[in-house]
């Protein structure tokens, strides 16, 4: 992955760049020492990942967040960690280190990003399809004038990606020309749970969760806090 580095501190710019050097995976194009340089770059670059710390002179990392239309996946480096859960609203952002940061905290974060990488590219070209309706277990979307129909089920995951949805099963993936709102109507709420402005997950499919986000196959889904209490009371906790 072609990555940046934003933080103010030429230090800290440079202890990442080592733990990005010890990763294969990754490739650092540039490190900048404040976030307008950074904006300017990707204005006629791209990267596939962001390492940005939030307490900056001037700009903060979340400002750069909104500043940016289509941010790429963000890694948060910071020395508070007092900002995790609001981080988790932004659905670019992937993981939130806490300076001092670890060679294995910090490669557990970069798996995570190859995994939200991973779950964008396996999304399949959007077809002429609609979400018509459900009867018991099933689900039936409107695919070049078929009724195609869905095993509820078998879906794990949903996500908004503007005008369409994407159906995430254990069989295939469909794009969907709806909203989440509309397909939440149609889901059972004793088996789903909208966790996110963007995504609705299986809850039974969940396989880790770890601070504000959860894994549910290969995805790593950020958790909103709004919807945190509410995920929590539905785990079977020991």
């Amino acid at each position: 992955m072609n990555c940046i580095i934003i933080d103010d501190e030429a230090t800290a710019r440079a202890i990442i760049g080592q733990l990005c050097a010890n990763v294969d995976s990754l490739n650092v194009l540039e490190a900048f020492p404040n976030a307008m340089q950074a904006i300017k770059y990707l204005n006629q670059n791209e990267v596939d990942l962001v390492f940005l710390d939030i307490h900056m002179p001037d700009f903060t990392g979340f400002d750069f967040i909104e500043t940016i239309k289509n941010p790429p996946k963000t890694i948060l480096t910071t020395s508070d960690p007092n900002f995790a859960i609001q981080a988790f609203e932004y659905d670019c952002i992937v993981d939130y280190l806490v300076k001092p940061i670890t060679p294995e905290r910090f490669q557990k974060a970069i798996l995570k990003a190859e995994a939200a990488t991973v779950t964008t590219s396996e999304a399949e070209e959007p077809s002429v399809e609609k979400v018509e309706g459900s009867s018991g277990n099933d689900l039936y979307v409107n695919i070049d004038r078929r009724l195609i129909k869905i095993d509820i089920p078998s879906i794990y995951l949903v996500e908004a990606k503007g005008d369409y949805i994407l159906v995430k099963t254990e069989e295939k993936n469909y794009t969907v020309h709806s909203t989440l709102k509309k397909i939440e109507e149609k889901l059972p709420d004793d088996l789903f749970l909208k966790v996110h402005r963007s995504y609705i997950i299986n809850v039974d499919k969940i396989i880790d969760i770890e601070d504000n986000s959860v894994l549910i196959k290969k995805d790593v889904i950020p958790v909103s806090r709004s919807n945190r209490p509410e995920l929590m009371k539905r785990l079977n906790l020991l």
